[in-house]
């Protein structure tokens, strides 16, 4: 509450004064505003899907701390080795196919997440969800930092991608504190591998229909343009 009173006078403060540090008139780019708001549903679901997997490969897979520490590790080198790519794929045919695409393959990689059960073979229960949930994000992080920070005058765009990652944090933060209440991950539903496995089930399709809706809102919104 006070996060969101501090946010209402911070955007009366930046209207009134003649030098704001965050000039209102950069959301006046239908591309900008799209752009964080795609953001937001992918780096929202990225985040409680995030915090919620290590639990459940611990509590539902019978996975222990180290396993289920480096399970993750696919999606990490995959965008490692393959961002870069990506960027250079959108600098040529515009960012519009990969950032609705990748979104959508991620929320099916959530999706496979939800098969998760007692003892789940990591190749066949585990990774492959991992895996789309990695080619998700290789084929929308560059574009959609590109896009945001190209929607923005030249002089505005470090301020423009400092915003865009603003989102993604506390679009991370909401969903973490959200998705396991509406989940019913709530008191000590994690020492219960049943009840934790219905949650977490919850978990994924809220996150993947955020990324898929993510998908679909930059199919419908994001202009091809090339990028600098």
């Amino acid at each position: 509450m006070a996060g969101a009173l501090g946010l209402a006078a911070f955007v009366q403060i930046e209207r009134r004064t003649s030098h704001p540090m965050l000039p209102p008139g950069l959301f006046g780019s239908r591309q900008f505003n799209a752009t964080n708001a795609v953001t937001f549903l992918m780096y929202g679901a990225l985040g409680g899907t995030v915090f919620l997997l290590p639990v459940a490969l611990e509590q539902v897979a019978g996975y222990s701390p180290f396993e289920a520490g480096t399970s993750f590790l696919p999606v990490t080198g995959l965008t490692l080795f393959f961002a870069a790519r990506s960027g250079a794929v959108a600098s040529r045919i515009g960012p519009r196919l990969q950032m609705s695409l990748g979104p959508i393959v991620a929320g099916l990689g959530f999706g496979l997440l939800m098969l998760l059960t007692w003892h789940s073979f990591y190749p066949l229960g585990v990774l492959p969800g991992v895996l789309l949930l990695g080619l998700g994000l290789v084929l929308v992080v560059a574009p959609l930092t590109s896009t945001a920070m190209n929607s923005a005058p030249g002089e505005h765009a470090g301020l423009a991608s400092a915003v865009n990652n603003d989102v993604a944090r506390v679009a991370s933060l909401i969903f973490v504190a959200l998705v396991p209440v509406v989940s019913s991950l709530t008191g000590d539903a994690y020492l219960h591998p049943a009840a934790f496995a219905h949650g977490f089930r919850i978990a994924c399709l809220i996150c993947g229909g955020s990324a898929i809706a993510g998908g679909l809102l930059a199919a419908a919104t994001i202009r091809n343009h090339l990028l600098r």
